[in-house]
């Protein structure tokens, strides 16, 4: 098994508890948003449309969430996608080696999917601090009243563990500890508690429930043997008290059918395929096995074992924008390799798997590619649960494409007289019986292999030019498009408003600043830049958490002083200072945050 080169990746630096809530009251108050999200994105649920599921035992509001991702590794990251209708939030994936080199720029979003990140970014100890801030800022804003004024009753959530990558590494010391304290996470959670700012104190007492998982998704990266997946399983339910979903890859396939998919039906015919991913990866039958065998482990132990559809494609890195030699596809082209890979297993599996038309089912699926709003109802019609979204929320539109494609889904119920997911599922098993398929997964799966079904996922459709205006972006008054905001997943980059009386020095109402505590270096706001340059590196990039600025003439710490915001930086600017009046944080100090 491959091993990566180790090294600190560039410093994320989150954000403390007091500053995230207190960012969020003073954006909702003056902004009618939080962390950039306006309410009018937020989800709520729609009168007479039930879209509530059951995720590993537990009643969930609805059947979508962001997939193990750069959506899930920050505080405001998991409270974004709650806010826009997330119901199982899949925390990135975590492993023991967790000082990881990762390439810059490491996100390709510009049509189809690609990347070259792959496990978390923090240490073991910050990704809890972060799951447990997470769990206690949802917490705190379901229970505040402003909030439930946008989201109405959001129904329950639930927080899915993914891990990897092999039995050593999950067996190993820290694996174990940061395990034990997801198991029972009041510890880190209280460690918290004194960070809710005096605005939000009445509710530092609200409840969080002790065990952040229930539940654990296994990624088979990276050539894992399937006796080691089987060993890893059956740890993470007896020594950890875990249900386990094991994440299959698309090489399941075999070459030969990914091939005629990804070149041949949907014409992506430059991306080149790496042979050594097939003959490392779980083959079909040893995967009907290992689901046999951990299945009745799970069925002896009182636990629950599913599958996951699908890990990402590798693939040869050659499109020139990632470094190294090869890339992991995501998105459109998934989509299909993924949901052919969803009829196989249930045709090689009768009615084992829990799906449309059979909900005693016993080994549930749930389902992660290319995800989105066209296609989202169709696919939790299959009895997928949970769903999960990646690729598309890196698009603009950003975290508001989720509530997107839960409207879009309620739309599609209620004219379809559906009143809930059991009659939506219904609906869709019984039309593929109609149409002589033996299922809707199978029905699905020979439409995408129609050229009508298969046309939207097609290169051709999905490979369209960006816009771009030709001109180099600027520290100030660039295009003000907006999606440099809304295609970052962290919430690095922000828009203040120009002050009055500086119409003559900024000619746009909107100047963009990157919050540079909380910037990867991803490079999806520069895919998406109409203008010539990288908004996270050209505009101001403001330090707020404390940390040192870097030399570059860009940077500035940002403090508070005497109820007044300050930035220092290499190069002075008095307009940046001029613009940190909008910057939506208290101005006043918070109360102290007692120490982890």
């Amino acid at each position: 098994m491959s091993r990566p080169p180790m090294r600190r990746p560039p410093a994320l630096t989150p954000w403390p508890l007091r500053d995230l809530l207190g960012r969020a009251v003073a954006e909702l108050d003056a902004r009618g948003a939080i962390f950039d999200l306006p309410v009018g994105k937020w989800h709520r649920p729609v009168d007479g449309v039930d879209l509530a599921d059951t995720v590993g035992g537990h009643a969930v509001g609805t059947p979508l969430g962001p997939a193990a991702g750069p959506h899930t590794q920050l505080a405001q990251n998991l409270v974004l996608s709650w806010l826009a209708g997330a119901r199982t939030l899949e925390l990135k994936t975590v492993q023991v080696l967790d000082e990881l080199e990762i390439p810059r720029p490491c996100i390709d979003m510009a049509a189809e999917g690609y990347n070259v990140e792959w496990s978390q970014e923090l240490r073991l100890d910050e990704s809890l601090r972060e799951y447990a801030k997470a769990a206690l800022m949802i917490a705190v804003l379901r229970a505040w009243e402003p909030v439930r004024a946008g989201t109405g009753e959001p129904g329950g959530h639930v927080f899915e563990l993914s891990c990897g990558y092999d039995l050593a590494g999950v067996r190993s010391a820290p694996m174990a500890a940061f395990l034990d304290s997801i198991g029972d996470a009041r510890a880190a959670v209280d460690a918290q508690r004194g960070g809710i700012p005096p605005a939000l104190a009445g509710l530092r007492d609200v409840e969080v429930p002790a065990r952040l998982c229930t539940g654990a998704t296994l990624s088979t990266f990276h050539g894992c043997p399937p006796d080691e997946i089987e060993a890893i399983v059956r740890h993470l339910m007896t020594r950890h008290g875990l249900d386990v979903t094991v994440k299959l890859n698309p090489t399941l396939l075999g070459r030969d059918a990914v091939a005629a998919i990804l070149h041949d039906r949907l014409g992506y015919h430059d991306t080149a395929l790496v042979p050594a991913a097939f003959a490392e990866d779980l083959a079909m039958d040893r995967a009907l096995e290992l689901v046999d065998g951990l299945a009745a482990f799970a069925r002896a132990q009182g636990r629950r074992f599913g599958v996951k559809l699908t890990n990402t494609l590798v693939v040869a890195n050659e499109r020139g924008r990632l470094p190294g030699a090869q890339a992991y596809l995501s998105g459109a082209p998934l989509h299909v390799l993924a949901a052919t890979l969803l009829a196989e297993l249930d045709a090689r599996l009768p009615g084992r798997l829990a799906l449309a038309g059979r909900p005693g089912g016993e080994v549930p699926v749930s389902f992660s590619a290319g995800v989105e709003r066209g296609n989202a109802a169709e696919v939790v019609a299959l009895g997928l649960s949970p769903v999960t979204v990646c690729s598309d929320l890196l698009k603009p539109g950003g975290y508001g494409r989720l509530s997107g494609m839960l409207r879009r889904l309620a739309d599609e119920m209620r004219a379809a007289g559906c009143a809930d997911l059991p009659a939506w599922r219904a609906r869709a098993d019984a039309a593929a019986q109609v149409a002589g398929h033996a299922s809707a997964a199978a029905a699905y799966a020979a439409h995408l292999s129609s050229p009508e079904g298969a046309a939207p996922y097609a290169a051709g459709a999905v490979r369209k030019p960006l816009k771009r205006t030709g001109r180099p972006l600027a520290l100030f008054d660039c295009t003000s498009c907006h999606l440099c905001v809304t295609v970052c997943p962290n919430d690095a980059m922000i828009r203040l408003a120009r002050p009055d009386g500086l119409e003559d020095r900024l000619t746009r109402r909107w100047q963009y600043l990157c919050l540079a505590d909380l910037c990867n270096d991803c490079g999806n706001c520069t895919t998406f830049c109409p203008d010539d340059g990288a908004p996270h590196r050209v505009k101001p990039r403001l330090h707020v958490a404390g940390r040192e600025a870097a030399a570059a003439d860009s940077d500035y710490r940002v403090a508070r002083a005497g109820g007044v915001w300050t930035a220092d930086g290499a190069r002075r600017n008095d307009l940046v200072a001029a613009l940190l009046r909008d910057l939506p944080l208290p101005a006043e100090d918070p109360e102290p945050e007692e120490a982890p």
